[in-house]
């Protein structure tokens, strides 16, 4: 008797840069592929036999787009796991030990435990969003060599830059305007959208920005969120020597967004504006308070989209 199509298989897939490490559950199959082109077609090919449930990936940010993308494209179902919950799962069923094949089938067992929903992205909007923001970034990268250009060049040469900066303005506006359209017409980029946007301070286009160009938030812990957007204050010791702590590396396109979202969540966001005044009064510098709110923002964020949950202003005390 086939027994294939009368068990729910579950399928959990560990991401890592160079591997996948697959779990197929309850029938115990295990196995490993690269994680490129020749051994994601292999893994699909492998998983379209067992007919599965859903596979359950963790989110790892980027790692994982090319297996979903994959997936979508074959019409399998699945869905991206928040790497936290998988975690909270494994203390509650007292699963303390880390191995790869470990890893993968405690993933498998959380889908079939948990039945988290199915994914209804489709592969070309994913295609599209990342598109779009490959080449949002391109543009931002040609504008900044622009500037640079702007500021070395004899003024007399100024006329030939100038004039491309603007048209440079203009394309990323455009690409940015498609990408909120991507955002309006997707549910579960909705949904992300107005959580954030739930936030005194976060427009559409930071919200948009956050979406495609820091997809791990939400799955990721405070400290990571930061480092990502390169808002965590890093140490600069040696010996006896000791500098001051300064921010470093991150997504500056997110970063730059994020600065100019803090420059109205200041104004009308009183966590915010309490935050930078206390920080000020405190002797820190103007600079340095900001991207300490910026921080607090981030951390904030990631929390209401790893939970689900909308932005709720502090009452006010009597």
């Amino acid at each position: 008797m086939n027994t294939k199509t009368k068990q729910n298989i579950n399928v959990g897939v560990d991401t890592g840069k160079y591997q996948l490490d697959i779990f197929i559950r309850p029938l115990g199959i295990y196995f490993t592929v690269s994680n490129d082109e020749k051994g994601i077609r292999e893994a699909i090919k492998e998983i379209k036999k067992y007919k599965p449930e859903r596979i359950i990936i963790e989110a790892t940010g980027r790692l994982e787009m090319p297996f979903i993308l994959a997936c979508a494209k074959a019409n399998l179902p699945f869905t991206i796991a928040n790497p936290i919950h998988v975690k909270r799962f494994a203390g509650a069923i007292g699963q303390r030990a880390k191995t790869d094949k470990l890893d993968a089938e405690l993933i498998a067992h959380y889908g079939e435990a948990i039945k988290p929903p199915l994914s209804t992205l489709k592969p070309d909007t994913m295609q599209l969003m990342s598109d779009l923001v490959t080449r949002r970034n391109q543009l931002l990268t040609m504008q900044t060599m622009e500037k640079n250009r702007l500021q070395i060049m004899p003024k007399e040469l100024a006329m030939t830059i100038k004039p491309v900066l603007t048209l440079f303005k203009n394309q990323i506006n455009k690409i940015e305007e498609k990408i909120v359209r991507v955002i309006e017409s997707c549910p579960e980029y909705q949904a992300k959208n107005m959580i954030l946007q739930s936030m005194t301070g976060i427009g559409k286009i930071a919200a948009a920005s956050i979406i495609s160009n820091l997809p791990e938030l939400g799955y990721i812990s405070s400290k990571q969120a930061s480092a990502l957007v390169g808002v965590a204050p890093m140490n600069r010791e040696s010996g006896r020597y000791k500098g001051k702590r300064k921010i470093q590396g991150g997504r500056p396109q997110v970063r730059t967004v994020l600065y100019m979202a803090m420059m109205s969540a200041m104004q009308s966001n009183p966590v915010f504006k309490e935050t930078y005044q206390r920080l000020v009064a405190a002797g820190k510098p103007k600079k340095v308070a900001i991207i300490a709110c910026i921080r607090k923002m981030i951390v904030i964020l990631n929390s209401m989209l790893r939970d689900g949950v909308m932005w709720e202003a502090p009452v006010a005390k009597n």
